[in-house]
């Protein structure tokens, strides 16, 4: 494997250092995106009795906005719920364009890399072309070794660009669809709660 790498000369170093972070950011995005850790299934029905039976305070706001992503929008429309219906919801979608955004973290950089990874091997392709006709022009056609480095620079690089750069592609999407997902289901049970909040209070009038 060490000889392989050391063939396809100095563009295999940021090759390989892009690997790295790919792997990096696809390990801490599944480790960080778990449904269980973005939408706790039984985090409603929980806020939903505290408001309820009227314990919601600081605190009590506070840990749900700490908990998780779906318990920073809640705690967002429910620290605002005394002002209606209509500045809950707004106060929701602000705190839903920050989680977004949180949710979002570093997938800018693994389709980068996903972009950038085959232009590397195709620059290690023209690099290596380069070596093979100057050994040409320098010794000739003579012996096939002449050749060899620069074929395998060529060869090396566009497959280890096109092995960082699948993988990556497939998780960058993977992960923004899977972000997308949790953002309607976060709408609906942010709105959920909205509904039942005040349709009990106004049962209530």
């Amino acid at each position: 494997m060490f000889e392989i790498i050391k063939s396809g000369g100095w563009l295999m170093l940021p090759l390989i250092l892009c690997s790295i972070i790919a792997t990096a950011i696809i390990a801490e995005r599944f480790w960080s995106l778990q449904r269980k850790k973005v939408l706790p299934p039984e985090l409603v029905p929980q806020v939903w009795r505290v408001a309820r039976e009227k314990k919601l305070d600081d605190s009590i706001l506070y840990r749900l906005k700490q908990s998780s992503s779906l318990g920073f929008i809640l705690a967002a429309g429910l620290a605002n719920s005394h002002h209606g219906r209509d500045v809950m919801k707004e106060c929701i979608e602000e705190a839903g364009r920050q989680v977004v955004h949180d949710l979002e973290r570093f997938l800018n950089a693994l389709g980068t890399i996903a972009s950038i990874a085959p232009l590397l091997g195709l620059l290690g392709t023209v690099v290596g072309m380069i070596q093979a006709f100057t050994a040409i022009v320098n010794q000739g056609i003579g012996d096939p070794t002449v050749l060899a480095a620069g074929i395998s620079v060529a060869l090396i690089t566009t497959a280890a660009g096109l092995i960082v750069a699948i993988p990556s592609l497939i998780f960058h999407r993977y992960f923004e669809r899977l972000v997308d997902e949790y953002v309607v289901n976060m709408e609906a049970e942010a709105l959920k709660l909205i509904d039942i909040l005040h349709g009990d209070r106004e049962a209530n009038v």
